[in-house]
């Protein structure tokens, strides 16, 4: 059984669903239980969801008071923290749980990286840097104040040990830090994770656990030829259509799209 956190808003609600349905096809002899953190859901979504989820569903409460000292901009929202907090608002009796952003496709099983030994680590993430990890990793060490940090983690695949995180991670770190640091958040809450903890974080292979979908070419140039779209379809089992083109859009035209429609298809004839 694998535990698996997800955080939306009614917007990103069609995407999340080609996301699991994606993850449950791919694995199906496996059982998940899906913990969804969800803001302006109607029941019938919440119902829509839980038959895609084969009754596995699980809604999770938020406390308000827990955000009673969050600060909120009009981009700065509370689901911003959701991930970051999982800690606290899932139930005490999980140790470990995988969060996924909702603009991924799973290609393959998850089970390798959700076994991974985390060596008293508090999470497992991937780095995008790549061939620029030289230059971009110290200036955002620099630009987060975090020198411990080995590299810059991208927030949309965390592999998460709970009871850690509940020793270690405090609400008001984490809103105390965003205050203090406002004026150079750019992508906010992946900021204060690589800030705050990023010298805690394991490192996992992206190729494997968090491809970037936009960046094809430069997997292909970096493994010497090795990573073409065999190896992806072989090996891959996160993609990630990370930045502003997505492929639920109909403008989007990147080397995956196609991949991508038909698990749409597939998963809206469920």
């Amino acid at each position: 059984m694998m535990n698996i956190l997800v955080t939306l808003d009614r917007n990103y609600l069609p995407p999340l669903r080609v996301m699991l349905g994606s993850l449950l096809l791919n694995d199906p002899g496996e059982t998940f239980d899906i913990y969804a953190v969800g803001d302006g859901l109607l029941p019938e979504d919440w119902a829509a969801l839980d038959a895609l989820c084969r009754g596995r569903l699980h809604p999770v409460e938020v406390p308000a008071d827990l955000f009673a000292d969050a600060p909120v901009a009009r981009y700065w929202t509370r689901a911003m923290y959701y991930r970051l907090l999982a800690a606290e608002l899932l139930p005490r009796n999980l140790d470990r749980v995988l969060y996924l952003d909702p603009d991924i496709l799973v290609i393959n099983s998850v089970r390798a990286l959700y076994d991974t030994e985390l060596a008293g680590n508090l999470m497992a993430a991937a780095t995008h840097t790549g061939l620029l990890a030289g230059i971009t990793d110290p200036v955002n060490r620099l630009r987060l104040e975090n020198y411990e940090a080995e590299a810059y983690y991208n927030s949309g695949v965390l592999l998460m040990d709970l009871a850690a995180m509940r020793r270690e991670v405090r609400p008001g770190d984490i809103f105390g830090y965003a205050r203090e640091h406002a004026d150079i958040l750019l992508l906010p809450d992946q900021d204060v994770l690589n800030g705050l903890y990023g010298g805690q974080i394991l490192g996992v292979d992206d190729s494997l656990w968090n491809y970037d979908a936009r960046r094809f070419d430069r997997y292909l140039l970096v493994s010497q030829g090795e990573k073409d779209m065999d190896w992806v379809m072989d090996h891959t089992s996160l993609l990630h259509f990370c930045g502003k083109r997505k492929p639920w859009n109909h403008s989007y035209q990147g080397r995956f799209s196609a991949l991508y429609k038909h698990y749409q298809r597939l998963v809206e004839r469920r």
